[in-house]
């Protein structure tokens, strides 16, 4: 590992570059990342939010699935809204493939459609719920937030995810993303 933790944001579709002042004003450095080639000088990734479905379907189109799944199985990884979807050990609502990285079951969309999309503090820090899932069984993660009685910001060795955007809130950086650059 490099003095600066190089953290990878998966940019394949979703909210990439909102990460980079959260991640610089730790003293990370961003990375937009796609390729296998890039994935090697990472380490750590965050998974954006923004459609797993779209996501899951790039991943397949460009072959990624593999390496993938070595690299989160070795390197930390912070899911974000479709990030916690990708990461879950089980999806509902219709299930779908996953990387099983974290013994969590999350339902998509669990608080409902676009328009019940809302902003909340968790932390005490403004973060969004957009078409947020929600998680329904984290009993073997340690539990960081809870939102509305339900876990939304959970964590397993070096695996987090959370169900809310903190990189939305332009008041860098997020605790969130401190904890995750902690990790590293």
């Amino acid at each position: 590992m490099t003095t600066r933790p190089v953290i990878g944001v998966l940019a394949l579709q979703g909210a990439v570059d909102l990460h980079k002042p959260h991640i610089e004003a730790l003293g990370g450095e961003f990375r937009a990342v796609k390729t296998p080639a890039q994935f090697k000088d990472v380490d750590g990734y965050i998974l954006p939010g923004g459609e797993s479905t779209t996501m899951l379907k790039l991943i397949e189109t460009f072959d990624l699935w593999d390496v993938l799944a070595d690299e989160f199985a070795s390197k930390p990884v912070w899911g974000i809204c479709a990030g916690s979807i990708l990461l879950a050990t089980h999806v509902t609502n219709p299930a779908q493939k996953s990387f099983a990285r974290l013994p969590i079951t999350v339902q998509r969309n669990g608080y409902g459609r676009q328009l019940d999309s809302h902003i909340s503090k968790v932390c005490d820090y403004d973060v969004s719920f957009i078409r947020a899932p929600v998680i329904t069984d984290a009993a073997q993660c340690a539990i960081l937030a809870s939102h509305e009685g339900q876990p939304v910001w959970v964590q397993q060795g070096n695996a987090m995810a959370s169900t809310f955007h903190p990189e939305t809130n332009l008041s860098a950086p997020s605790p969130m993303h401190k904890r995750f650059l902690d990790l590293i």
